[in-house]
This record gives C-alpha cells, sequence and structure tokens, in this order.
C-alpha cells in the first residue's frame, strides 16, 4: 500500500490536473492490473473529499479523510464524523497521526475510539504510532510503539480491515528519516506484538506501513523490507510524478 498525506494542501482547482499527471505518470491506464497489485490512497482535506472520489475511486483508488470523531455527530465543533466522510465517498481515514497527537492533543484512549468507530462504519482506518526524539535516544521505542498499538487495537477482535503506520515523530518532515533497517527493526517488533495479540495468521496479514520521510530516493530499500507493507508518504505525495515513482516501486 502506498498512502499519500495530503495535510493541510491544494486546493480543488488542483485536483483534475494533478489525478491525471498522477495516473499518466504511473501508466495507470495503460495497465488495467496495476489496481489489483497495490492499494493506492490519498488522504486529503475535508473541502476536497467530494471533488476527488469521482476522480480517483473509478481507477481502484481510495480517497481517505485525514480525521474523524468518534461520535456520529453531536456539539463537536471544527470535527468531521463517520457519516459525513462516507457520505462523501470517502472509504479509510488516518488515525492518530503524529502531527494530531503533537498540536491537537490527540491521546492513546481517543485513538482507541476513533479506530473502533472506524470498524463499526466499514471504514479502513490507518492507524499512526511512532516514537518522538527523545523517547528514541532514551531506549524507549519499543515500549512506547508497544503501547500505541495496543491501546488502539484495545477490544478489537477482528483488526482485518486496520492498517498501522509506523512514523518515527523525529523523521516526520524534517528530512531525516530511518534507515531501512532500523525501520525493519521496529516494523518486526510490531509484527511480533501483532501475533502475539491475535496469532500467526492473522497478526501476519495486518498491513504495516513505513511513515517517516519516505521519498522517491528511499522507498525502494524501505519496500524491501520483509515486514514492511508499504509507506504512508507526505510531501513527496504532494508531487504527482514524484509519487507515481513511488508507486512504480511498489508493484
Amino acid at each position: 500500500m502506498l498512502a499519500g498525506n495530503w495535510k493541510m494542501n491544494k486546493l480543488n482547482r488542483e485536483l483534475a490536473g494533478f489525478f491525471a499527471t498522477f495516473f499518466e505518470s504511473v501508466g495507470w491506464h495503460r495497465d488495467d492490473s496495476i489496481s489489483d497489485r497495490i492499494d493506492v490512497l490519498f488522504a486529503v482535506p475535508p473541502t476536497l473529499m467530494a471533488q476527488a472520489v469521482p476522480l480517483a475511486e473509478p481507477s481502484g483508488v481510495r480517497i481517505a479523510a485525514q480525521n474523524i470523531h468518534w461520535e456520529p455527530s453531536g456539539a463537536f465543533t471544527g470535527e468531521i464524523s463517520l457519516p459525513m466522510i462516507t457520505e462523501a465517498g470517502v472509504t479509510a481515514t488516518l488515525i492518530g497521526h503524529s502531527e494530531r497527537r503533537q498540536y491537537f492533543a490527540e491521546t492513546d484512549e481517543s485513538v482507541a475510539r476513533k479506530t473502533r468507530a472506524a470498524l463499526l462504519a466499514d471504514v479502513m482506518p490507518v492507524v499512526c504510532i511512532g516514537e518522538t526524539l527523545e523517547q528514541r535516544e532514551a531506549g524507549l521505542t519499543q515500549e512506547v510503539v508497544s503501547r500505541q498499538v495496543k491501546a488502539a487495537l484495545n477490544g478489537i477482535e477482528d483488526p482485518k480491515d486496520l492498517v498501522l503506520a509506523y512514523e518515527p515523530v523525529w523523521a516526520i518532515g524534517t528530512g531525516r528519516s530511518a534507515t531501512a533497517a532500523q525501520a525493519q527493526e521496529v516494523h518486526a517488533e510490531i509484527r511480533h506484538l501483532l501475533r502475539a495479540i491475535y496469532g500467526q495468521s492473522i497478526g501476519s496479514n495486518v498491513r504495516v506501513l513505513y511513515g517517516g520521510s519516505a521519498t522517491p530516493q528511499n522507498v525502494e530499500d524501505l519496500l524491501a523490507q520483509k515486514d514492511i507493507d508499504g509507506a504512508l508518504v507526505g510531501g513527496a505525495s504532494l508531487k504527482p510524478e514524484d509519487f507515481a515513482k513511488m508507486v512504480r516501486a511498489g508493484l
């Protein structure tokens, strides 16, 4: 899976040109098998959802939200609900991105509530986890990531439609990236934990993406790792040609 996170970027007038260039650069419409060989999604701002869905979904590309509230409606000013995004045709959502945790007081508890709500609504949650630089330097990576995974999965009996994204916070938007070996080490721990919780079969099939400054230059090394099932991409996903290169690398 290659997941692009546009964050707070792009306007409606940019969408048609972006997707036309992206699909052409991938060679999507010249190869009908691409959508069967790789899952691609774009997490877009709320104002772009309804316009992006008809441009992307017919080709098998998902449009995702970047955040949701666990309640279906109510007095939650500034929030967006699962019924609102599904009405727009959105079928997935990011949950617990490091920027939500850092700037908007997202907690393990709120991530868990959102994850359960998304699964109940048949919306695929892409749950983000990861440690800060201070936690990594203190040797707490495994402890922090394990706590976040367990919290997000609390009460979830079947995680088959859930995706995890490991994003070392120290590598988000900094230009610093974990080496492929460093990323694999953490992904292997996550995989071990998933198997311990759900058993060998189910635990082996939950997809775990890497989300720390993945670029066209390092994506092949990352995707070659045993326990890395794809990438959650920030800045490079804003450039259709760059993201197309990454998708091609994942085929």
